[in-house]
């Protein structure tokens, strides 16, 4: 090795760093962290919470209010201090009211299958986000080892470069090249160390946990799911539009609460009260009951009963569009995602092969080189040849996943 060579091969040489403390989860436990501590899931829990109790609100509203009322008076007078005690009891209940509860109830319903359909589409969100997050992780990790790989071949390269150019069967121009060939690959390990562990920290919060968190991948990959129904499955299981139907139909029961303004209203309620002097305690003077029904109609209210009206019937018409949108827009992204997960699919396969055959090349290449028959310029092609296959198959592996998950979030279910 010439003076030059060796100083330059001392400048590429560098401290592998020390690996930072990671924790190892599989996919499993990732979806299970992250949909415990996700801000998000919380979020769409507490809208099912406050849906159900509208929902037992819209219900209570069929029933009776109930109220107890009690007091104690007096007078300042000379030598003494009477004192009258009351003690009384009523119950109230609209009759009529012009099917406003009944349109309250169905919009609560309405509201609460809405929260639940939300809720599974924020789950499969989440689940998403996850797996693409992981599956980054997992994939950072199989470019770590491309870039390992691609160093050692690189050094092996030099070194035989090296011997070469001391038998006098290679030039100095070959050993240069050889190193500049060792320095490239080792700044792409660097890089890929870098962005390793950017995706082991932002898998690590997504789970809810701190440091670095390594992802464990299956042993094999998932076969091809069945999608020659996935439209159908689609159409009557994705939680888009299962929520968007939802909330149309609570907007529809919303124009029955408008339109209930224009009819009277009717209630009636009882009452017992107690009065007198004596305490509580010892008995009251009196004693009364009563009973009451009232009819209440409004004739005329400044037109605003008619603006009520328009506000409820624009909202309906509006969360009719936004429904039909909505199974239009899923029927097209199942189409598009079902041709994108079949493309990604067979890429793995055409990705598979390229790599055995890049892996074969550069070995008849790197042992023609050995033998001074094939040039460094191959030889350094060859190995750029199987670096970009292998990632090139790292990342269809990837797209196949992301798709998979893309496709499952789409339709409310796993696949």
């Amino acid at each position: 090795m010439t003076p030059l060579v060796r100083a330059t091969a001392l400048a590429l040489s560098f401290a592998t760093p020390v690996a930072a403390q990671t924790t190892s989860i599989d996919l499993s436990e990732a979806l299970q962290r992250a949909l415990d501590v996700q801000p998000t899931m919380v979020e769409a829990q507490g809208d099912v919470r406050i849906a159900s109790a509208d929902e037992r609100a819209a219900w209570g509203a069929f029933l009776p209010s109930i109220s107890t009322s009690a007091g104690a008076s007096g007078t300042f007078q000379p030598g003494s201090f009477p004192t009258n005690y009351s003690l009384g009891w009523n119950a109230n209940l609209p009759l009529f009211e012009g099917f406003a509860r009944l349109g309250n109830k169905r919009a609560a319903a309405a509201n609460a299958d809405a929260a639940d359909a939300g809720l599974r589409g924020e789950r499969f969100q989440v689940i998403l986000t996850t797996k693409q997050i992981f599956y980054a992780a997992a994939a950072s990790d199989e470019l770590v080892r491309v870039a390992t790989a691609q160093v050692a071949r690189a050094e092996e390269q030099l070194k035989v470069a090296s011997e070469n150019l001391s038998a006098g069967s290679a030039t100095t121009s070959d050993s240069l090249r050889a190193m500049v060939e060792l320095g490239t690959a080792r700044m792409a390990l660097i890089r890929a160390r870098a962005a390793n562990s950017a995706a082991q920290a932002a898998l690590a919060q997504q789970v809810g946990m701190s440091g670095l968190v390594r992802a464990v991948p299956g042993e094999s990959l998932p076969a091809l799911p069945d999608t020659s129904t996935v439209r159908t499955l689609a159409m009557a299981e994705s939680p888009d539009i299962l929520e968007s139907e939802a909330t149309a139909r609570a907007a529809h029961a919303r124009v029955t609460v408008a339109k209930s303004r224009y009819y009277p209203s009717l209630d009636a309620g009882y009452r017992d009260s107690w009065a007198g002097t004596e305490s509580p305690f010892s008995g009251f003077d009196s004693h009364a009951s009563s009973w009451f029904m009232g009819l209440s109609w409004t004739l005329f209210d400044g037109f605003d009963r008619e603006a009520a009206q328009v506000v409820a019937s624009v909202n309906r018409d509006a969360a009719d569009s936004r429904a039909a949108d909505a199974r239009r827009q899923v029927d097209a992204e199942v189409i598009r995602q079902v041709a994108l997960l079949g493309a990604a699919f067979e890429q793995i396969d055409i990705a598979r092969v390229n790599v055995q055959a890049a892996t074969e090349d550069f070995r008849v290449l790197s042992e023609r080189y050995r033998l001074g028959v094939a040039t460094s310029l191959d030889l350094t092609t060859s190995q750029e040849n199987l670096t970009s296959a292998e990632v090139d198959l790292i990342q269809a592996r990837f797209d196949y996943l992301v798709a998979r998950a893309q496709l499952e979030a789409l339709v409310g279910k796993e696949l």
